[in-house]
């Protein structure tokens, strides 16, 4: 901890000012009320060191009281020779920098920690509207248009690779259409999750929404028994997508999208059994 004294100019100053203004105010109320006020403006008197000294004598809890002013004061050097460094100084300094670098700081942890909580309530509220879809028309209207209004982006579509086995359930209107191995492509054979700040999509992503979108978010959809290789998109037409944010959330909601989708053929493909058998 470093210690230094307060310049006496500057006490002297500040209590030259309250002396004034007490002395303002003691004018005031003796002053008759129906005397005409005076043309002539009234002015502050100059201060002089002493009356602030004085001041700060008679007030001893007034930097206590008011400790902003103790950060805008100029402490004074240890050592006023030719030729000799002040560290005190120079590690004061220091200090105040680090501490302004710290509120700086721990302000950036508050407004990010906000914005993961939001981000994560809008991922919860997206995955329980799909729980909430059974049959494959009606994962895909969430998807395409719940989802870019519960997760605060302008478009989001699914697209898959054409499929080993045709199903006509999947290269419906709604969905995109992506040529054979796309998605490694796009993703490359070691990622599932891509950000981009910026993507030019000729439609085959985001159909005519592609106009739109500026920054994008591609999500692996990983193929199985009757689900080809896809992928789950989300654009904005601002930067809300870019390299270096985290996509653990994104990456949980595809899985559950995924889930849900072959939970739907399947069950739009099988049988339907009598209740009782």
């Amino acid at each position: 901890m470093y210690l230094f004294m307060v310049p006496r100019g500057i006490i002297e100053r500040f209590a030259a000012l309250a002396r004034a203004r007490d002395l303002l105010k003691e004018t005031a109320m003796t002053q008759p009320t129906d005397q005409p006020a005076s043309s002539t403006p009234i002015t502050d008197p100059p201060l002089s060191d002493s009356a602030v000294a004085d001041y700060l004598r008679d007030h001893p809890d007034f930097l206590i009281r008011n400790p902003d002013v103790l950060e805008a004061l100029a402490p004074p050097a240890r050592w006023s020779g030719d030729g000799v460094v002040d560290m005190q100084q120079y590690l004061i300094n220091r200090n105040r920098s680090e501490m302004d670098e710290l509120r700086d700081c721990a302000q950036d942890v508050i407004e990010t920690s906000r914005s993961n909580m939001s981000t994560q309530t809008r991922a919860h509220a997206a995955v329980l509207a799909l729980l909430a879809a059974r049959q494959w028309g009606d994962i895909v209207h969430v998807v395409s248009h719940d989802w870019p209004l519960l997760l605060d982006v302008d478009v989001v579509s699914v697209a898959f690779e054409p499929a080993v086995r045709p199903d006509t359930r999947l290269v419906q209107g709604d969905l995109g259409q992506l040529a054979p191995d796309a998605v490694d492509r796009l993703l490359g054979d070691d990622q599932d999750v891509r950000l981009f700040r910026e993507l030019n999509d000729d439609g085959s992503l985001f159909g005519s929404g592609a106009g739109l979108v500026r920054s994008a978010a591609l999500v692996r959809m990983r193929p199985s028994d009757n689900l080809p290789a896809g992928l789950l998109a989300l654009g904005a037409r601002g930067a809300s997508f870019h390299p270096g944010q985290g996509t653990e959330l994104l990456t949980f909601l595809c899985r559950v999208l995924e889930q849900s989708i072959v939970r739907a053929l399947d069950g739009d493909s099988a049988p339907q059994a009598a209740f009782g058998d």
